[in-house]
């Protein structure tokens, strides 16, 4: 098993890729590569990394750089999104909502995992897992909290339907 962090990274990106896709044969179908092949990748335990053509089909594919992200991550970088500046901006307290839930499954789940001061690879899975997700909620609530900055501002609270904002 490989012990590099680096590794373990990229792999959990690779595995959260397959499950966007579809999973492994629909993978396997998208990347001109065996399902076991895929299912290696997919494999926290085994050392087979995605070549960049299949990392490239698949992300294509599901229209997230879930690898790719990972890598610059790694590098100490961070990718954009030009389209996601046109998009319309989530708001505040459904971000900041969504970002607390994701944030409360990694911290129950650690909890859960360190409560016998043993954290398993099983474990360690579950809370990357858990914490990628939180990663993508905290993307969200940035986007909105800069929506908000541009804007001058937000009133937020309840409004009745029809009401100007």
């Amino acid at each position: 098993m490989h012990t590099s962090a680096w590794f373990h990274r990229i792999k959990a990106a690779q595995r959260d890729l397959i499950r966007l896709t579809g999973g492994i044969e629909r993978a396997s179908e998208i990347s001109s590569v065996s399902a076991s092949h895929i299912g290696r990748m997919n494999n926290p335990r085994d050392t087979d990394l995605m070549p960049i053509s299949v990392v490239y089909a698949l992300e294509s594919e599901c229209g997230v750089p879930v690898v790719t992200s990972a890598m610059a991550e790694l590098s100490g970088r961070r990718l954009t999104d030009p389209a996601s500046d046109k998009a319309v901006d989530q708001g505040v307290v459904v971000a900041y909502s969504e970002m607390v839930r994701r944030a409360g499954d990694l911290i129950s789940g650690g909890a859960v995992a360190i409560s016998d001061m043993v954290v398993t690879p099983a474990e360690a899975t579950k809370m990357d897992r858990d914490a990628a997700e939180l990663e993508v909620g905290l993307a969200a609530l940035r986007k909105a909290l800069a929506g908000v900055k541009a804007r001058g501002g937000d009133k937020l609270g309840l409004r009745i339907v029809g009401d100007q904002p």
